[in-house]
């Protein structure tokens, strides 16, 4: 019986490893942003934004409307669901923009955005979730003072790396969907894009 238990542990073991190991195979091929860059003919980048397609599990890098580079990406937990109530652990579809950067955040970096939008905002109204007196004071902050737009939309969402399980999660050969409702991609990503992305980053979620 112990044996039995023993053999089942480690095969579980090596096949867990094994995926990592394909998956650091499959992660070694992807270029630097410095030499998607030159590939582009771009020293720098003046007007970068982001474009997230949720089917694809991807990121998209631009400078205005010239693509630079894919970053792999995960999402919420439940990834097919429409965003709707805080913890839903849904990612929200729309236009956003970054409006705070969290240096300290256990997931690395925290690209906060601008969640809920006024079309989200204008849906949460339409259902019921919240009063028009409230949608008033959200619409007023949404365009004035961002950073107190909270709602029972939402918890924050934003694009973050993945922490101290990077090592883990980023060399998965499939996508696992784990988050609250924000984007995350490696560790690596997240430094890659914090050289240059500012407060005032276009996201567009689709």
């Amino acid at each position: 019986m112990i044996k039995n238990i023993f053999f089942f542990v480690g095969g579980i073991i090596v096949f867990l490893a094994g995926m990592v190991v394909y998956g650091i195979i499959l992660n070694v091929s992807e270029p630097t942003l410095k030499e998607a860059l030159a590939a582009k003919g771009f020293n720098k980048l003046t007007n970068p934004n982001i474009i997230i397609d949720k089917q694809k599990f991807a990121l998209n890098l631009y400078e205005d409307t010239v693509f630079i580079k894919s970053y792999r990406a995960v999402f919420g937990r439940n990834h097919s669901a429409i965003k709707s109530l805080a913890k839903d652990k849904v990612t929200p579809v729309g236009q956003y923009e970054v409006i705070d950067i969290d240096t300290n955040s256990a997931y690395k970096i925290f690209f906060r955005l601008n969640y809920p939008n006024v079309n989200d905002l204008t849906e949460a109204l339409r259902k019921g979730i919240i009063d028009e007196k409230e949608y008033n004071r959200l619409k007023f902050n949404f365009y004035y003072d961002p950073a107190n737009c909270f709602t029972p939309l939402t918890d924050s969402i934003g694009i973050h790396g993945i922490g101290r399980l990077n090592l883990i999660f980023k060399n998965l050969p499939f996508a696992y969907n784990w988050t609250s409702g924000s984007i995350a991609v490696s560790n690596e990503s997240i430094d890659e894009l914090y050289t240059i992305i500012k407060r005032g980053a276009k996201v567009v979620i689709k």
